[in-house]
């Protein structure tokens, strides 16, 4: 019989269709990629994108990682911030920023395929970025994101690559999250998301892994087969505050996560977000319990099925794969 499970943080519920239940052999993956283009992303083709606005380097001067403004930026920096309202109607000037991350030099696809010193360095780049981003006074919210293949979003170029967006409002999806956890907080006194992390370590049936203080979890409410989400076992609500250390041992967890779900599901078209608090110079006060119910953590969504009218005009999710099953076969799937 279907379920219906009702997510604990922003209250949205989910379908888990097990009449029509898949395995991981089930999903057909067809790749509609267009043919690729001259990747200007590699070592020596610098020349074919933006200067670079921050860069890691190794002993030779040679980039790790590096950041530029996109070409084709949906905000961006250089303009005069204005609000206004034509009746019932919200106008507001598209400031902000729209950076791109080159994680390698190598014209690889999956960060799951670089090594793990590479993946803390695209971390820590991630951290610098928000931190620098947040003495723009315009800037509230920064979002990290990763669509990787072309049915993922990730473009026709088959070059890691990841993307940093920096908002003046706060985003819609995020907001939900902190309505959610301050209205669990407000009642319970409890971060929400530290009372799941202790919850899923206690029954073990949605854990993909736990390793050097971070879990990984299948949720108990996906919205997707095989999404999982990694967390910190410590509570934080930013992730820029993570220190060297922590990022060495979120990319050991990331890439093995990333390497499972390439074995077990074919390698999949995914996507990943980093959904951190909002920066509170903004509004003394609005966020008043942010410091103890929120918590940042990363989602991770392989793009195994569509979206359709039903979710569209519902607001469900149809998720036809079990969470627990899920959890299981991505545990036991060796990398």
């Amino acid at each position: 019989m279907p379920q219906l499970r009702k997510d604990p943080i922003i209250g949205r519920w989910v379908i888990i269709s097990t009449e029509r239940a898949k395995r991981p052999k089930d999903f057909s993956l067809i790749d509609t990629s267009p043919p690729e283009k001259e990747c200007p992303f590699c070592r020596g083709k610098e020349y074919l994108t933006p200067p670079s606005v921050y860069s890691l380097e190794d002993e030779e001067g040679n980039w790790q990682v590096r950041v530029f403004s996109s070409l084709k930026p949906f905000l961006e920096e250089e303009k005069e911030f204005w609000k206004k309202g034509r009746g019932p109607y919200d106008l507001m000037e598209s400031v902000g920023s729209h950076e791109v991350v080159v994680e390698t030099p190598f014209h690889i696809a999956n960060i799951a395929d670089l090594e793990v010193e590479n993946i803390q360095k695209v971390f820590w780049v991630y951290r610098e970025r928000i931190k620098a981003l947040e003495k723009d006074e315009k800037v509230k919210y920064v979002l990290i994101f990763k669509n990787y293949r072309w049915e993922a979003g990730g473009g026709r170029v088959k070059h890691a690559r990841s993307q940093i967006i920096a908002t003046p409002v706060n985003l819609k999806r995020v907001k939900e999250e902190l309505e959610g956890a301050k209205f669990y907080y407000d009642y319970h006194e409890r971060c929400v998301f530290c009372d799941m992390i202790l919850q899923e370590l206690d029954s073990r049936e949605r854990v993909v892994l736990e390793e050097n203080g971070f879990v990984a979890i299948v949720p108990f409410a996906p919205r997707f087969p095989f999404e999982v989400w990694v967390l910190p076992k410590n509570h934080s609500p930013d992730f820029y505050k993570i220190s060297w250390e922590e990022t060495y041992s979120l990319a050991v967890v990331m890439k093995k996560v990333l390497e499972k779900i390439k074995k077990l599901l074919g390698d999949p078209p995914y996507n990943y977000m980093i959904h951190s608090a909002p920066f509170r110079r903004f509004y003394p006060g609005y966020w008043s319990t942010i410091e103890e119910d929120f918590h940042w953590h990363i989602e991770i969504t392989p793009r195994l099925t569509q979206v359709a009218g039903f979710e569209w005009g519902t607001g469900f999710y149809i998720c036809p794969t079990l969470p627990e099953e899920a959890a299981k076969y991505l545990r036991e799937q060796k990398v």
